[in-house]
C-alpha cells in the first residue's frame, strides 16, 4: 500500500523521537516501503552543523547506521533553507511531494492553548500534504 514513508527528523533532539521512528519502521517493514529520514537545516552554523553538507552528512549517516540495524532500505534527504524557522513547513511539503512520498511519520507535541494561534507543524504538513500523515505524540 505504501512505498515511500517519510520520517521528519530534527537532529537536535533526535533522542526524543524514538517513538515515532519505531511506528516508522514497523509501518516500512509491513509495507516493505523505503524509509527516508528528512531534515531542515538553516545555512548558518548551528550547534548540529557547521555547514549543510555537515548536516546531511550527519543525517546521512543516522539513516545507515538505522538502516544496519533493521535491515530496511532507508534514505535521507536534507533540505537547506535561510530561515528554517520559518520555511520549515513549506521546506518539509515540498519535499515530501518531490520525494514521492506516500505516508509522513511525524513526532509531534501534546496539544495546548497556543496550537489555536499557531498551528503545530505535524497540523500543517496533515493538512497540506497529498500523502497521509501519521501524527505520534
Amino acid at each position: 500500500m505504501y512505498r515511500k514513508v517519510i520520517f521528519p527528523v530534527d537532529l537536535t533532539h533526535f533522542d526524543q523521537l524514538e517513538k515515532a521512528l519505531n511506528i516508522a519502521t514497523d509501518l516500512a517493514r509491513h509495507f516493505k516501503a523505503e524509509l527516508c529520514f528528512l531534515g531542515v537545516t538553516g545555512t548558518a552554523p548551528s550547534p548540529i552543523a557547521h555547514s549543510p553538507s555537515e548536516y546531511a552528512q550527519r543525517l546521512a549517516n543516522l539513516a545507515q547506521d538505522h538502516a544496519r540495524d533493521t535491515g530496511l532500505v532507508i534514505t535521507s534527504k536534507a533540505c537547506h533553507s535561510p530561515d528554517p524557522t520559518i520555511d520549515l513547513d513549506k521546506t518539509l511539503l515540498h519535499a515530501i511531494r518531490d520525494l514521492g512520498g506516500d505516508l509522513v511519520v511525524m513526532q509531534t507535541h501534546a496539544p495546548s492553548a497556543v496550537d489555536y494561534i499557531w498551528a503545530g507543524h505535524g497540523d500543517t504538513v496533515a493538512a497540506h500534504s497529498e500523502a497521509s500523515v501519521f501524527l505520534v505524540r
